[in-house]
């Protein structure tokens, strides 16, 4: 099985099989995180959870082994309260029930997009994969 049909079955399956036709975009919220220029794509992601002491967490996402969970709470200081509003509003959830499906979804989506336990160069694999799974689950 390749990355992107890994990628995908692992998000399907956490969405319980949805799509966008029977809810919310997932891959397009967690994509706007991933490929966001402003905060730097994923590598500006990682490094904001280094900054607020989350190292280990993200590592283990990007390494081979046991991914460690993130809380909400975690996510929230992470991302910033007034940042999560802004997405909870465009997608029309509560700031809780966004941070919580992020908290899960998010993990496996690093973890899928970096196999080797490396993290791939931007604008390559990456946005290649976000895309093609984008796609997909429309």
């Amino acid at each position: 099985m390749g990355l992107l049909e890994r990628i995908t079955s692992q998000v399907t399956g956490a969405l319980g099989g949805q799509n966008a036709a029977g809810g919310t975009d997932w891959m397009g919220v967690i994509g706007n995180l991933i490929n966001n220029p402003q905060t730097g794509g994923l590598q500006g992601l990682i490094q904001s959870f280094k900054d607020k002491g989350l190292d280990g967490v993200v590592s283990s996402w990007i390494g081979t082994g046991e991914n460690l969970p993130i809380s909400a709470e975690q996510l929230t200081s992470l991302l910033g309260s007034s940042h999560l509003q802004e997405m909870a509003q465009k997608i029309g959830l509560p700031v809780d029930g966004l941070a919580e499906k992020l908290s899960g979804l998010l993990p496996q989506v690093v973890d899928q997009l970096t196999p080797t336990g490396s993290v791939p160069e931007e604008g390559g694999l990456l946005a290649q994969g976000m895309g093609l799974l984008g796609g997909l689950l429309k």
